[in-house]
């Protein structure tokens, strides 16, 4: 090692030279090899000692910005990729310029509680740092042999802690953003021999679910497991697991505000005291503070008070300014908010916390107790106001909760709400979200009975319950709850148009980003309504008035072509709105294909009934499929063509995001994931038809993917900056696509309207038309080639436009009733057993 580390300038590395310290999937790095190019990342931060903005993901060139920061002993201050730093950037832009006062010992500043881009941070310094990693490899017994997969991310205090304590103890961490219910993971794991890996309670989950226990590991030492309680049950059978396959199971317990770790579990402990954090790690203490107002009798139980945690590891304090900054060590104690007892036998076991009572019709609740009781059905609770709120993945749990509460705690059943969601919200290291969780509720009670008649708009039909049914009717599901928005219930494009126009109608506005706020949200936002305006969104006018272009261009009643082509961009604009904004990856895939399918089923269905009627189209297409085995010469059957576009394109993103690695690259960098896909798919028709497309190819799947990218990449652009990117995305790509300049110009129109972030008033029976032709659009497409020809042929082509418009959107009511029908009664189903 050079005299810069050798000397303890660095905190970590204590390597031998020639000892691997990070193995990634391109090669091994050495301590020797780390140590340069970490003294060459420090020459390129210059002199300047500001603060270091690092979006730290499991790759080397974040390990090396982290290091490096150390070495030149600037603080650093660790996000996620792609996270929201925007706050962050206003609040501490002088630190981050070097024009702020720095504390000499500050090293690290990590968000509160692991929450993405919050400004209120943890002040740690380098003895922090350096005590905690010492005192974890020491429990651990770490050796220059131990390899750990990076399985947590690095900005999370839990997923850094691994990194520090492994350099510092001169072992190597494998560096993967892998999952480990990703299959590769495992394959990463067996190739270079890892001894450990860490969890959080939601990563043993994706480990059942994985078949994790049939799984060989012969270089396994042991695991390790913090970020929450997970339940005894849980913590017993992997440590009998463990023990048939010779492994440990190493329990922890800690914090941000104690750099990392406070205590762990002896592992020969694991089975028979799963309820335990154990004891304080090396140069750590423990003692209880009384809680005023909760002693035994009032919610407490003997022997029971909050845990406070004294050591080197305690951080310096918090900041919420660049002054605080400047500021020296703080704290000598650690008040952990946890509620705690010491067992007879000496183990420390968390209760609880401070946080998570609730106080209900005078009566103090338990939260933690009450979701110990319901297990181990998936249960979470919060308690911010005056009710009690149950949220649950489980319909059938859903529907058994209030009966099952009635035996845990003295509450009447009007106290108790319950909110069946689609899935939990997490925060980034897979701790459920009980922030968001509290601001459902804080709305759901809100919007309660008691705020029925604090507006005048309420009695029109803008209150929670009346909204609620709205969604709850338009998208078929009987199980919506206030506690919901448009997208955690699966809205699509389609039904997006019915919903967007009645929330408006009701509301009096269209507020930003309505779209993911929860039905009591915009019951709270509700203004005045407006008698004779009402909001529509773009891409809902756009919808509505391409559909009416092409009708009546298809019956030369006007001219006014490339209706279909802006009509892929607001397919695209849609998709990036709700088809990817579901919080998982299994979720996308399956919201993408149920897109793909809202399209391909009516298609399947009204083609294939012409097609028995008639020689009009041919069976492939009815199946989705004419552009592949049908004429490359322009027939009836290429008629359909958007919407074969629309199906495969769904499809084949689908396909893509099933793959973690795109998924998790598309997540990090949204914007530039939606840039990306235009270049490609431009790429993509360039190399197929040059410029110009022929009359064909300019409705072929491969040559039109682009107006889709578009869209995408209009709604993913929220900065000027990128606004104007795609501005001149759009003008680009449409140019000489017709080689008709009138009509490149209007979809280059049509599509950068999609730009303008905001809803436009229209009078309110217009406002109405235009969502149903938007909402029938599909069918009006679908039915109008079997509806016009016969009329314009005798010379009533005003008619044929009318008549299309007239019987799409009959038909399209019909189809939406139908399936209504038949989602509630599978979903009847479902609850009944």
């Amino acid at each position: 090692m050079s005299s810069t580390i050798a000397t303890g300038t660095h905190l970590l590395l204590n390597g031998r030279p020639g000892d691997p310290a990070v193995i990634t999937p391109e090669a091994t790095l050495t301590y020797a090899e780390l140590e340069q190019a970490v003294m060459g990342r420090v020459a390129a931060y210059g002199p300047s000692r500001g603060v270091v903005l690092l979006e730290a993901g499991n790759h080397l060139d974040s390990v090396i910005g982290y290091l490096a920061a150390l070495a030149a002993r600037r603080p650093v201050l660790l996000t996620p990729p792609g996270g929201d730093t925007d706050e962050l950037r206003t609040r501490y832009a002088a630190a981050f310029a070097g024009r702020a006062e720095l504390h000499p010992d500050l090293a690290l500043l990590l968000s509160t509680s692991g929450s993405t881009g919050s400004p209120k941070l943890v002040r740690l310094s380098r003895d922090n740092l350096a005590a905690n990693a010492a005192s974890i490899a020491a429990y651990l017994g770490l050796t220059s042999a131990d390899r750990a997969m990076s399985s947590l991310p690095l900005h999370y205090c839990y997923g850094l802690s691994v990194l520090n304590s492994h350099l510092s103890a001169g072992a190597a961490v494998i560096l993967t953003d892998l999952s480990v219910a990703d299959d590769c993971f495992w394959d990463v794991a067996t190739r270079n021999g890892a001894t450990s890996f860490a969890g959080v309670p939601y990563t043993f989950e994706l480990l059942d679910a994985s078949g994790f226990a049939d799984r060989s590991l012969p270089s396994l030492r042991y695991i390790t497991q913090a970020g929450g309680k997970m339940p005894p049950e849980t913590v017993r059978r992997y440590a009998a697991l463990g023990a048939s396959r010779g492994w440990d199971l190493v329990v922890m317990y800690g914090q941000t505000e104690a750099t990392a770790r406070m205590a762990y579990l002896p592992p020969d402990l694991a089975a028979s005291r799963p309820e335990a954090i154990g004891i304080p790690i090396p140069g750590g203490h423990f003692r209880l503070e009384p809680v005023e107002g909760t002693g035994p009798g009032e919610g407490l139980e003997e022997g029971v008070g909050e845990l406070v945690y004294t050591g080197p590891n305690v951080m310096m304090g918090y900041a919420e300014s660049v002054a605080d900054l400047a500021r020296g060590p703080e704290l000598t104690e650690l008040r952990t908010g946890d509620l705690a007892r010491q067992a007879d036998d000496g183990l420390w076991e968390i209760t609880g916390r401070r946080s998570r009572f609730g106080k209900i019709l005078g009566l103090r609740v338990d939260l933690d107790r009450i979701e110990s009781e319901l297990a181990p059905t998936s249960v979470r609770a919060v308690a911010p106001g005056s009710r009690l709120h149950l949220f649950t993945e489980d319909p059938e749990a859903a529907d058994r909760l209030p009966a099952r509460m009635d035996g845990i705690v003295a509450l009447s059943r009007a106290a108790v709400q319950v909110h069946r969601i689609e899935e939990m919200p997490r925060t980034p290291n897979g701790k459920v979200d009980y922030a968001t969780l509290n601001s459902w509720a804080s709305a759901a009670d809100t919007a309660g009975p008691s705020a029925a008649a604090s507006t005048e708009v309420l009695a029109e039909g803008a209150d929670a319950e009346a909204l609620r049914t709205v969604f709850s009717v338009v998208l078929g599901r009987p199980d919506a709850t206030v506690a919901d928005s448009f997208v955690s219930l699966g809205g699509d494009s389609l039904s997006f148009v019915e919903i967007a126009t009645q929330v408006g109608e009701r509301l009096g506005t269209l507020p930003a980003g309505w779209q993911h706020r929860s039905i009591a949200e915009l019951a709270a936002s509700a203004g005045s309504p407006r008698r004779w305006l009402r909001p529509v969104e773009i891409p809902v006018l756009l919808r509505a008035v391409a559909i009416v272009a092409i009708v009546g261009s298809h019956a030369d009643v006007w001219t006014l072509l490339g209706g279909a082509h802006i009509l892929l961009a607001v397919v695209g604009f849609n998709l990036a709105r709700f088809g990817l904004t579901a919080p998982t990856r299994t979720l996308r895939v399956r919201r993408l294909l149920r897109g793909a399918a809202a399209v391909a089923l009516p298609a399947a269905l009204w083609v294939g009934g012409v097609a028995l009627v008639s020689d009009r189209y041919h069976w492939p297409t009815a199946l989705g499929l004419n552009q592949a085995l049908g004429s490359n010469e322009w027939t009836r059957d290429w008629q359909l063509w958007f919407l074969e576009v629309v199906t495969w394109s769904f499809a084949a993103l689908a396909l893509l995001l099933a793959v973690p690695l795109l998924d998790r690259w598309q997540r990090r960098h949204r914007f530039g994931a939606a840039v990306a896909a235009v270049g490609l798919t431009l790429l993509l028709r360039y190399l197929w038809v040059g410029l110009e497309a022929g009359a064909t190819e300019r409705y072929t799947i491969g040559c039109v993917l682009w107006c889709v990218a578009l869209g995408w990449a209009a709604a993913e652009a929220r900065r000027p900056w990128q606004r104007v990117l795609v501005a001149v995305m759009v003008v680009a790509g449409t140019y000489g696509f017709f080689g008709d300049p009138l009509r490149e110009a209007t979809v280059a129109a049509g599509i950068l309207l999609l730009l303008v972030p905001w809803s436009v008033l229209l009078p309110w029976p217009v406002s109405r038309l235009v969502g149903v032709l938007a909402a029938s659009s599909l069918w009006i497409y679908l039915v109008h080639w079997q509806i016009y020809p016969g009329l314009e042929a005798a010379g009533l082509g005003w008619v044929g436009v009318l008549a299309s418009l007239g019987v799409g959107v009959f038909v399209a009511g019909g189809y939406r009733v139908v399936s209504s029908i038949l989602h509630r009664s599978r979903h009847g189903r479902r609850l009944n057993g």
